[in-house]
């Protein structure tokens, strides 16, 4: 649990909203948005490295360059490059854990 915080609070920059001990936090992503985590299954079940199975999207508010250059000084591990598609940028972090965490940019407003 103290990875995954620091994870989010330090390296994301996301401010820590509650903390219950080892049980439960809740992370205070932007508008809205609370990223809660808990520890899923007990320590030491899964082996570390594996991969989990929730992606979690978060939109740029800055071109994905500078939040890739911030958060790569801070020890971010990236999955693969920025993937540029027609209306939006990607950018897959990962966590502590290995769970994705993919950043958006969106270049124009769907209408």
């Amino acid at each position: 649990m103290d990875r995954a915080v620091r994870f989010y609070t330090e390296s994301l920059g996301f401010p820590l909203k509650v903390r219950i001990a080892n049980e439960w936090a809740e992370i205070d992503a932007g508008d809205g948005l609370i990223i809660g985590l808990h520890i899923a299954n007990p320590p030491g079940t899964v082996p570390a490295g594996t991969r989990g199975a929730i992606n979690i999207e978060l939109k740029a508010v800055r071109p994905l360059e500078e939040v890739k250059e911030v958060l790569g000084s801070r020890g971010v591990t990236f999955d693969g490059e920025i993937i540029n598609y027609e209306n939006v940028r990607l950018l897959t972090v990962l966590d502590p854990d290995g769970n994705a965490i993919i950043l958006a940019q969106v270049l124009h407003s769907e209408t």
